[in-house]
């Protein structure tokens, strides 16, 4: 696997333990709609969270959550939209952004920005 994909595969799994202690219920993990994905799926109450997790090794060149762009948020909620087709869903939702700044040996940040668009 790439350095890069590694790296992004350590930043979810961050995120799936931080959302876990917050008593969230994880559903789904790297769900794939055609060529989208969403990176988790879970349940924080009520509320069915569609998260989109940016993991860097650090913020020398950006802040990982400037990596959400326009074009970004359109195939997260296409793709969000194709799930809750799918699921037969018809409750509250919610998109959060979750940044890991680190690397597999060390976690320097972990930012979590509820309700991001």
């Amino acid at each position: 696997m790439a350095a890069h994909n590694e790296l992004g595969t350590w930043g979810e799994q961050c995120a799936v333990e931080y959302l876990r202690r917050k008593g969230y219920v994880i559903l789904e993990r790297d769900w794939k709609s055609g060529h989208r994905d969403l990176d988790i799926i879970a349940f924080d109450g009520a509320t069915m969270v569609f998260v989109e997790v940016k993991t860097r090794r650090n913020r020398m060149f950006a802040d990982p959550e400037m990596a959400v762009d326009y074009r970004k948020i359109s195939n997260l909620k296409k793709a969000a939209n194709h799930y809750i087709n799918y699921r037969h869903y018809d409750g509250e939702i919610r998109f959060d952004i979750l940044t890991v700044i680190g690397s597999d040996d060390h976690l320097e940040e972990l930012e979590h920005i509820e309700d991001a668009f």
